[in-house]
């Protein structure tokens, strides 16, 4: 390895690696949006109903869900380096054939195999940040990170109605798997696991990494059952967050259109305007969440306390969404509420970190776990409850119900309390680690 020993300043390996995540997450939801925004087109082009559209939406989250833990695993086995170059590569061919698509049938399997690439995807990157930031960091980075993904959301839409008036939707998705190709290029050739081994890092910037936790957690078998216990109400929570957290990403475009007659390119707008808060909700929600790891030294403060506070606010904004009929309230509404609902995106993506650092892989994909098993259900009950009603506020205030669920379920999270820790600990024993110390 070369570390460069007698350079005068730490190098700067941890920003490019930062940019890597934040790309891989802006792909990976403009990727997964795509079908979204182009919804309208897709339906009408397909011959689809609402709850044949709700079915190829949430045929993405049967997969998605299966291999979550599958590949979380598979990062915490064999290194998130080779686990997103493999599910990358399947990502492209799904994202591309989905531009090919004739029918629902053709629609759902191409969902099928996107599921499938991106599921271990958000566990890997976990596993990845893990190898590359500290503790006191990763609330920033889970943060950050998520909010390119919200990004991705937000120009999808213009982007294919854009794509749309110039050619047709089908281009958006060749288009999008052809840049998600040349970002698997540049991770296969500049991402380390280990960042000891990267020959373009010295000395001083190494000093300011955790130590290294080895792919295989040095030949122990994974704790499956400890991990599952530690995680579960977590898991249960970020479920109710992305109960609501698929209402905006699969209905929100096409929501404009058909409960306020809005043309495709003024629904984009106002999509976009709804998916830039989230953004900023991302990163405010992992900075909040740094700050009061450092000014308190508590975790759970800095975990719970957010992701409490955030699904209260996120039901606290859709009430006038639901009571008003000015699509100027409705469209700042929404906005407020996607806002704070991404505030726990930060903290919540924290916890496994806290909990099993040596097998954030495996823990990160439980957690998500969760978030696909919301995919799967609600898209479908979100369409049937449309189709029966008619009405396009009932689906949130099902949202609301969960968010409230969601937050009181918050004090049954432990992410102070990681895998070693027993109940017979001493007082002295059961003192956290600092923030900052590595892991």
């Amino acid at each position: 390895m070369q570390t460069h020993p007698n350079s005068a300043r730490a190098t700067h390996v941890q920003k490019y690696m930062l940019a890597i995540f934040c790309a891989m997450s802006f792909i990976l939801y403009l990727d997964r949006v795509n079908l979204a925004a182009a919804a309208g087109p897709i339906k009408a082009e397909l011959g689809l109903s609402n709850t044949t559209l709700g079915v190829a939406f949430s045929a993405f989250g049967y997969t998605y869900a299966v291999f979550q833990i599958i590949g979380g695993w598979f990062a915490d086995k064999m290194g998130a380096k080779k686990t997103l170059i493999v599910c990358g590569s399947i990502w492209v061919v799904a994202t591309i054939l989905t531009g090919f698509v004739s029918g629902l049938a053709s629609l759902v399997l191409a969902r099928l195999l996107l599921g499938i690439g991106e599921g271990a995807a958000l566990p890997a990157q976990a596993r990845a940040i893990t190898n590359w930031f500290q503790r006191k960091d990763r609330g920033f980075v889970q943060g950050i990170t998520h909010s390119f993904s919200r990004l991705g959301n937000a120009v999808a839409p213009p982007i294919v109605a854009l794509l749309i008036a110039l050619h047709s939707w089908r281009a958006a998705f060749v288009i999008v798997g052809a840049l998600t190709t040349i970002w698997i290029i540049i991770w296969a050739v500049y991402y380390k696991d280990n960042p000891r081994e990267h020959t373009s890092i010295n000395e001083l910037e190494l000093a300011r990494l955790p130590e290294h936790q080895p792919a295989g957690a040095n030949g122990v078998d994974t704790p499956w059952k400890k991990i599952l216990h530690r995680m579960s109400p977590t898991i249960f929570v970020y479920f109710c967050q992305v109960w609501t957290n698929t209402l905006f990403f699969s209905w929100v475009p096409i929501y404009f259109m058909s409960a306020y007659n809005l043309d495709l390119k003024k629904s984009a707008i106002f999509a976009s305007g709804v998916f830039f808060a989230g953004v900023v909700g991302d990163v405010t929600g992992g900075l909040i969440s740094d700050r009061i790891l450092k000014k308190t030294g508590s975790l759970r403060m800095a975990r719970q306390g957010v992701i409490a506070l955030s699904l209260l606010g996120t039901a606290g904004f859709l009430v006038p969404v639901m009571l008003s009929h000015d699509v100027n309230v409705v469209v700042w509404c929404l906005s407020g509420a996607f806002f704070a609902l991404e505030l726990t995106i930060g903290p919540i993506w924290a916890v496994p970190m806290d909990v099993a650092p040596k097998y954030t892989g495996t823990a990160s994909g439980m957690l998500n776990t969760g978030a696909a098993l919301a995919t799967i259900i609600s898209p479908v009950v979100f369409g049937a409850v449309i189709d029966m009603t008619g009405n396009w506020n009932l689906p949130f205030v099902g949202s609301g119900i969960f968010l409230l669920i969601g937050a009181l379920m918050t004090l049954r999270m432990k992410p102070d309390r990681d895998l070693d820790y027993t109940d017979d600990q001493t007082p002295m024993e059961r003192r956290r680690r600092p923030a900052d110390q590595p892991v």
